[in-house]
């Protein structure tokens, strides 16, 4: 499933989980070990651009953390990332370089690559977003299926391919420099390739194709 391939969705040299990503072929073999990869980086990060904030948190200097923020850790926030107010981090998340976390937004096991922005109400969990992705207000990752079965990941728009996960909880794995639009919702299990493009209100599941559009009304894909 050449679509949902780590190398395929992500230029990992904008991350500080590039070498903890290279291991893996698909970006959600990585979820298991988010929290102990970052107790591991975190002891390591030059204490003249990181300062501990508390167990298993460290913090970049040039970072603004908003007072009304909830840290938790274990994780990791870099430099000149900004963590708006009520902004809910509940722990096992990687926050990249200038990176926004925005009002009443919640993070939980996740790696945000640098420059993302999820900046207005969204809940990201159990996912990875590329670089330059953008997740616009009200916008959410669903990481349980209603049935609470185990997630299959279907490449139901290119080569039909299906990958049993394994993992009952699964959000979304947004390659570099996707839009999200308003209010959409990314049901467990859904890849999106670098470039793509969700409309508005949209309910998504399986593997997008990079440079594509997704269209919810009329449940289709067509190339940009």
């Amino acid at each position: 499933m050449e679509n949902a391939k780590i190398t395929n969705l992500y230029n990992l040299d904008e991350t500080i989980a590039k070498e903890y990503l290279s291991q893996f072929t698909y970006p959600w073999e990585a979820l298991a070990g988010i929290s102990d990869f970052i107790k591991a980086l975190g002891p390591t990060l030059d204490p003249e651009i990181y300062e501990k904030r508390g167990e298993d948190i460290w913090v970049a200097k040039s970072a603004t953390v908003f007072d009304s923020a909830y840290l938790h850790g274990p994780l990791i926030i870099c430099e000149d990332a900004e963590i708006r107010q009520c902004a809910f981090i509940r722990g096992s998340a990687i926050v990249g370089k200038g990176s926004v976390v925005g009002n009443s937004t919640e993070l939980k096991n996740v790696i945000i690559f640098n420059s993302v922005q999820v900046p207005h109400y969204n809940y990201v969990g159990d996912s990875i977003l590329g670089y330059k992705s953008h997740m616009g207000a009200g916008s959410i990752t669903s990481n349980v299926k209603s049935d609470k079965t185990l997630v299959v990941v279907k490449d139901v728009y290119d080569t039909k391919e299906e990958i049993e996960t394994g993992r009952k909880k699964f959000g979304a794995m947004l390659g570099d420099h996707v839009e999200v639009g308003c209010n959409s919702v990314l049901n467990p299990g859904t890849v999106i390739g670098r470039n793509s493009n969700i409309y508005p209100l949209s309910r998504v599941r399986g593997v997008i194709p990079a440079n594509h559009i997704f269209k919810d009304k009329d449940n289709v894909v067509f190339k940009k």
